[in-house]
């Protein structure tokens, strides 16, 4: 039996898509899958300097490993209304080029958004996601850029909710929010990156046929434990394209792309053949 190192975030949507695969509950054609869990921004910067076989990787990384890795067509967050929340300790009718907003990680999809919506938010100190609402509310920072669970407590934890981010992103676009998605080495053949994207997609309908098998395992992972906030994580970041990206999520990963290379024009260029090449197909 093959091994592969898995790496995912500890996060309830992913742990939720793994778990089945990780612990055999499907068919998982010969291979075996060794999890390693870290926040997301780990696995962008551990994916920009290593070749790890299977990993979660913010969108936005895309152009700077697309010569080394495909994505697979199942396992994206992506969808509407799923973004990251611009948030701060009292009302902001504008964000200036002085104000301090603590982000994700300076890789992340969230951090994008960010620019993407204010051109002139240069002011950001990156931290671990679950530590932007104290670095807000203590004032470390003036706001922050909340991911995962947060943006389901921000409320009772008393901060007040700036801006959507995801939603200026719809606005211009009229596509998805392309978040993350499951990257695959290319060093693996195209037989081997093929069974992997059918065992996720197996793993991923499992779950949501069985949706308290992987309960005990999300519950150890999670940043929030309320049953609830579990419960609504996974409800809007496992959807359709979670199941299968299809055309319209493959849309808004390649307008990210592009948008991702307007505000960063050097070192984000894609290859020539990365669009036609950038998904690995799930084939029966």
């Amino acid at each position: 039996m093959t091994n592969l190192p898995l790496y995912f975030s500890p996060c309830p949507n992913d742990t939720f898509c793994f778990h089945a695969m990780v612990f055999g509950f499907v068919d998982t054609e010969g291979l075996r899958f060794e999890p390693h869990l870290e926040d997301v921004e780990q696995l962008n910067r551990r994916i920009l300097r290593q070749t790890p076989a299977i990993s979660k990787i913010s969108y936005v990384v895309l152009p700077e490993i697309a010569h080394r890795y495909r994505m697979l067509p199942c396992g994206s967050a992506l969808g509407f209304g799923n973004g990251p929340l611009l948030v701060a300790r009292k009302p902001m009718h504008t964000i200036a080029a002085e104000t301090r907003i603590a982000i994700p990680g300076v890789h992340t999809t969230a951090a994008f958004l960010l620019k993407y919506a204010y051109p002139q938010a240069v002011y950001t100190q990156p931290m671990l996601f679950s530590q932007i609402p104290d670095a807000v509310l203590s004032g470390v920072c003036d706001a922050g850029v909340l991911i995962h669970e947060g943006r389901f407590v921000y409320q009772q934890q008393g901060l007040h909710l700036i801006a959507d981010l995801g939603r200026c992103w719809e606005a211009r676009t009229g596509l998805p929010i392309p978040l993350g998605g499951i990257a695959v080495s290319r060093e693996l053949d195209n037989a081997c990156q093929e069974k992997i994207a059918r065992i996720l997609h197996r793993s991923i309908r499992y779950a949501l046929e069985h949706p308290e098998s992987g309960k005990t395992y999300i519950r150890q992972h999670a940043q929030e434990m309320e049953e609830e906030v579990i419960r609504q994580h996974i409800e809007l970041f496992v959807n359709k394209y979670t199941l299968h990206i299809g055309t319209e999520g493959r849309k808004a990963v390649e307008a990210l792309l592009w948008a991702a290379q307007k505000l960063h024009p050097t070192g984000l260029a894609m290859p020539a053949w990365a669009e036609s090449d950038l998904f690995v197909p799930l084939l029966a």
